[in-house]
């Protein structure tokens, strides 16, 4: 049987060195085609593009993942930037955003992962909280903190019990986006994983990082209804 290809979003960097080379680059860190390879996934990188052709590379996928990155730019949910938040990544926020909306008009399952959680719930309409504090605890190192699936859910289908994840976030969903439930909490009650029940498909946001961990559980979600399983 073959293998389902899941579309993976990718960072678009200005000066990144390899060799002999500083240049700029679309890339992707290791852990997440291989998270998608590991659950029995084709992975393949979609640099930023023109927006109006993210309808046509959806077509060509049996799965979408919208990787983790900077933040979504402020004005994308009718907020002004505050001082913590990051640069805008205007051309990844468009270009993810057109993905995520081809997404669910194809009924294509979809996976968020952290920013992609939070890309999901702007495209849906929804507002994120621009900083809160234990989520991120020591720049540039992965946390890990418990999240508790709400029973019922897409997501505590696939993961039942309690568990711990590989963190690393400073803005969170605040106002949900029209149609998405949460389906996951950590004990502070930040919204850790949301879901689309009114899509009739796979459409799930986790706020943590499964590709910094070892359970495949939410990526062989996908692949499995990426194959239609």
């Amino acid at each position: 049987m073959a293998r389902p290809l899941i579309g993976v979003s990718t960072y678009l960097e200005s000066g990144v060195r390899w060799g002999v080379w500083e240049l700029e680059a679309a890339l992707l860190p290791v852990g997440y085609p291989r998270l998608v390879q590991r659950a029995g996934g084709l992975a393949a990188m979609l640099p930023p593009d023109d927006p109006s052709l993210a309808a046509a590379a959806v077509a060509r996928l049996d799965g979408l993942v919208i990787a983790g990155g900077p933040d979504v730019e402020p004005v994308r949910y009718g907020a002004e930037r505050e001082p913590r938040t990051g640069p805008p990544a205007r051309e990844r926020d468009a270009w993810e955003l057109a993905l995520i909306d081809a997404a669910l008009a194809s009924g294509v399952p979809l996976l968020g992962i952290c920013r992609g959680m939070q890309l999901l719930n702007v495209a849906l309409g929804g507002t994120l909280v621009q900083h809160i504090e234990g989520h991120a605890e020591v720049v540039g190192v992965f946390g890990s903190h418990t999240v508790k699936p709400v029973p019922g859910s897409l997501y505590a289908g696939v993961v039942p019990e309690e568990t711990s994840v590989p963190t690393y976030h400073h803005q969170a969903v605040d106002r949900l986006g029209e149609g998405l439930v949460a389906s996951a909490y950590a004990a502070d009650g930040t919204v850790e994983a949301v879901e689309l029940p009114s899509a009739g498909g796979w459409v799930l946001g986790v706020q943590w990082h499964p590709e910094m961990g070892e359970d495949l559980r939410v990526v062989r979600g996908l692949v499995g209804a990426a194959a239609g399983g």
